[in-house]
């Protein structure tokens, strides 16, 4: 029997690309998710791989070198800053992003709360002296859109020859994301906004006239 071991191929579902990587409760940890302690925070980006994702050219899932064609994430609010404040992805790791994603797939119409004092990425304080973890949340925007409304997201493709680091005002030395000032060969929308409880039911209550003028 040979000694080597034979390469498992990837669960039902998961690109080829992240065979490779850790799961957690069955779906993939993505290469910039933060973790603590042996637990993933779904959500949350770990600050140094995020900007090695950022200066390497790396997919934010399977943290493999980018190809020619390339996805970001966009929201309205990235579009008007003009630039993508996540790591880009794979064409083929983007539909799976998509479809188990909460944010990207509508299932959560809201953000995820995070308590006024909650201070750390995991959303819980940390008392491990020994413990490298950073001392303060990685993305102050997520604190800022705690129990927000879920936005409209949509994925925008471009080439690995257009893609350029837009610097952070406080710290031009750091990228504050990926350039949207170059040219987009595709527009995908991933979700619409979420629209407030008494919106959504006069849109289902429309929704319900239009199936019956159609019967």
């Amino acid at each position: 029997m040979d000694s080597q071991s034979t390469p498992q191929p990837p669960l039902p579902g998961i690109p080829a690309r992240c065979a490779g990587r850790p799961t957690s409760g069955g779906l993939v940890v993505p290469y910039v998710a933060f973790t603590h302690n042996g637990h993933v925070t779904f959500g949350a980006l770990a600050a140094e791989r995020t900007l090695k994702a950022f200066s390497g050219m790396l997919c934010q899932i399977c943290e493999q070198p980018l190809g020619e064609l390339l996805y970001v994430i966009v929201r309205p609010a990235d579009a008007a800053n003009g630039y993508s404040p996540e790591p880009a992805l794979h064409p083929e790791c983007l539909p799976y992003t998509a479809a188990h994603c909460p944010m990207l797939n509508g299932s959560a119409t809201r953000y995820r709360t995070r308590p006024v004092l909650a201070t750390h990425p995991a959303g819980r304080p940390c008392n491990d002296p020994a413990c490298p973890c950073p001392a303060a949340p990685t993305d102050h925007a997520q604190r800022a859109r705690s129990g927000q409304l879920a936005e409209q997201y949509e994925a925008w493709m471009i080439r690995a020859s257009a893609y350029r680091l837009t610097p952070r005002d406080d710290r031009p030395s750091l990228p504050a994301g990926i350039s949207l000032d170059v040219p987009i060969l595709r527009k995908r929308l991933l979700r619409k906004a979420a629209l407030p409880p008494q919106a959504q039911r006069y849109m289902d209550m429309l929704r319900d006239l239009l199936d019956l003028g159609e019967a």
